[in-house]
């Protein structure tokens, strides 16, 4: 499968990201409504957030300027030390 190159696609999935997020928060908010439920699952999305930043800007910025990851499975390979050719 190549790269999704179509602008309007991109901006769909990331559109329908969103909206999954949404509906999964709020059915989890639903099903378990708790301040304390509501804390941790605004921690957990903020440190998956930065978890990700880490992933692809941090360590393409400034750790290995020359090595672009495509995804976070390329992302542990590398950080399990598996280099590709």
């Amino acid at each position: 499968m190549g790269d999704l190159q179509n602008a309007t696609a991109i901006w769909a999935k990331g559109i329908l990201f969103i909206l999954l997020g949404l509906f999964a928060a709020t059915l989890l908010l639903l099903f378990a409504p708790d301040w304390r439920v509501a804390g941790l699952l605004c921690l957990s999305i903020w440190a998956f957030c930065r978890a990700y930043y880490f992933a692809f800007y941090v360590i393409e910025h400034y750790v290995d300027p020359g090595y672009k990851f495509a995804g976070l499975i390329d992302f542990a390979k590398y950080a399990a030390g598996i280099r590709r050719d």
